[in-house]
């Protein structure tokens, strides 16, 4: 099979090459990507020793009472100190749809595919790993892995069709239209493309906060090597022999751009955004929006009411919640985690709601967009106001330029963030709000895929 994937116009695009990922990185620069699976193997590597971009107080014995072992790792401090929290090092929320179940259809071995398809497109090297390991201990051989990254021949059509979705929806989710889902429908049923959707949002997810946060790869590496159940301690090298006939080609699935001069491809790390449009167009795609047709069935308003909070408002419930009811045990946890999103935690709502505008505009979410721009309106922002988020920030501080640079950076693509801007942004409001905004920008970048990729109809 082969693929073509079109350069659009207007780019977001942050160079970096280096050809080892050994090199001393710049904190301007964004992570190379890899292009061949050795060189892809050295960098997951690598990232056992990069350097975390939080910085983190000093335990007190009361801390190490609570954390226990998880006092020991970056993660679960970063955690426990600045995300909202019961107090033992377990804030923040999950993000993956979850084994195969009584609600799941899918395959899970298939769900990890997709998983690595959309660290790939990433260039997630924390993630990568993870599903590396995970592929292995279900059983795929080398040569089955390093298929994904673009030899998919050897794929049943319905995982090809899945596999170019996964890219599709991970890289370019301002482009999703009907005829995706129609596509996918001709060899998956509704309830398997929405988890399918609801999956590799999640993905998106966990990309955006290890990467957000800096988070170092454990030097057990999750258990690579086909070992049950994991050990993180165990000796682990990503450092494994690639056969002959894969060492030279070139990733079909990372983002990648051609050198002019030379005509190879670079180590460039890029995003592609097209310019955002006018006021007047935005306002219109508003308007077609509230009259579309969901692309995917959504439950009766008196069955979804199950999944919400008790205190969720009265009254008709929004289009998101029903869809995510299609799944009453995983539709619960995610409403849970989205009102949680928006009602717990240190952000300023105002701040909130600009995000959640700048992030849905990028991605061109028009769902998300509406619900932004009514959320912005009930906080007292009048239109221009709104719409000034679209333009340049030269009349916002610098503490808001810096917030929304990192929002704007991460959900674009986890990986053109880079270390200056985590640390102006953490000179400007500390590591706690650093933290939580990261955070937020996760369960928004989920938000706008899942919403889009089902064509929501927007509440009048």
């Amino acid at each position: 099979m082969r693929f073509a994937f079109a350069l659009l116009t207007g780019l977001i695009f942050v160079p970096f090459d280096s050809v080892f990922a050994a090199d001393p990185k710049p904190t301007d620069a964004p992570l190379p990507i890899p292009l061949t699976r050795p060189e892809m193997k050295q960098y997951l590597e690598d990232m056992k020793l990069r350097k975390p971009r939080i910085p983190l107080p000093e335990l007190t014995e009361e801390d190490k009472k609570k954390l226990g072992d998880r006092g020991q790792g970056y993660e679960g401090r970063l955690r426990y100190h600045y995300m909202p929290s019961s107090g033992d090092g377990r804030g923040g929320s999950g993000f993956s749809f979850g084994p195969a179940g009584t609600e799941a259809a899918l395959d899970n071995t298939f769900k990890v595919q997709l998983f690595w398809i959309v660290c790939r497109t990433n260039n997630c090297q924390y993630c990568q790993g993870h599903q590396e390991s995970k592929l292995l201990r279900a059983g795929q051989k080398e040569d089955e892995i390093a298929a994904l990254d673009g030899d998919w021949k050897n794929f049943t059509e319905a995982q090809q069709a899945a596999f170019a979705f996964a890219r599709k929806f991970t890289y370019e989710p301002n482009r999703l239209n009907d005829a995706d889902i129609d596509g996918l429908r001709k060899h998956y049923k509704d309830a398997e493309i929405l988890e399918m959707i609801l999956s590799m949002a999640g993905n998106n997810a966990i990309n955006r906060w290890k990467e957000g946060a800096g988070v170092p790869q454990s030097q057990g590496g999750g258990g690579f090597g086909g070992k049950e159940p994991a050990d993180p301690t165990a000796k682990h090298t990503y450092l494994t022999p690639t056969a002959e006939k894969n060492k030279t080609l070139v990733s079909k699935v990372a983002p990648l751009t051609i050198d002019a001069k030379t005509g190879e491809p670079t180590r460039q790390t890029i995003c592609r955004r097209p310019e955002l449009e006018p006021r007047d167009v935005v306002e219109k795609e508003l308007e077609k929006a509230r009259t579309r047709k969901p692309r995917l069935p959504l439950v009766d308003q008196d069955k979804a009411r199950a999944v919400v909070p008790e205190d969720f408002p009265k009254g008709d419930l929004p289009q998101w919640v029903r869809l995510l009811a299609t799944f009453p045990v995983q539709g619960k946890a995610r409403v849970a985690s989205q009102v949680n999103a928006e009602e717990k935690g240190d952000l300023k709502p105002l701040l909130k709601a600009q995000v959640s505008w700048i992030i849905a505009r990028q991605d061109r979410a028009w769902y998300a967009t509406g619900l932004a721009k009514k959320q912005l309106l009930a906080l007292g922002q009048s239109e221009e106001q709104i719409y000034k988020l679209d333009g340049e920030w030269k009349d916002y501080t610098p503490t808001e330029r810096a917030q929304f640079t990192l929002a704007k950076k991460l959900s674009a693509s986890p990986v053109v963030l880079t270390d200056d801007d985590v640390a102006a942004a953490v000179k400007l409001v500390g590591p706690r709000d650093v933290v939580q905004l990261i955070s937020y920008v996760t369960t928004r970048a989920s938000f706008d895929r899942i919403t889009e990729s089902a064509g929501l109809q927007l509440e009048k």
